[in-house]
């Protein structure tokens, strides 16, 4: 599949949604995401490359239905309907990256995916150009996502 596809099929609400979720969790003081080990002062190339907007588009391929935001500590995955926009699903929380070990605290979701708050999935991760990759270690979720521009 093309990203070309994939990303004309994400809706602009869809999009907006996301990204309004990740900067109020974001912006949040005092919330469980504060109890996260503090970041290093010298972040490593790959924290710095796997922050922005991703597209699921490999293994399983996605119609451009799933969204991944993260900045320097959070992130927010987003599922929505690829035909009318509507989003079905959105979980969310704090990573650690130790190397390449990436590990993905969930500390909200919507009511359909609760079942995965406080639950923490480990990944062997890399960034190659705009790929970004993640093979489960412990999980079935290897995914690779395409950097959204």
């Amino acid at each position: 599949m093309k990203l070309t596809q994939c990303s004309k099929s994400i809706k602009p609400g869809v999009l907006v949604l996301s990204l309004l979720s990740l900067l109020i969790l974001s912006s949040c003081h005092g919330s469980a995401a504060d109890k996260v080990a503090p970041l290093s002062s010298a972040p490593s190339q790959l924290s710095k490359d796997m922050i922005g907007a991703w597209v699921l588009v490999g293994n399983p391929p996605a119609e451009g239905g799933q969204l991944k935001f993260r900045t320097a500590r959070h992130w927010i995955a987003t599922l929505a309907d690829p035909d009318t926009g509507e989003v079905i699903g959105n979980h969310g929380g704090t990573y650690t990256l130790n190397g390449d070990e990436y590990v993905e605290k969930v500390e909200y979701a919507t009511e359909n995916m609760a079942d995965l708050i406080g639950k923490a999935y480990k990944y062997q991760v890399k960034v190659e150009g705009d790929n970004f990759s993640q093979i489960g270690i412990g999980n079935p979720w290897t995914q690779v996502w395409k950097r959204l521009k």
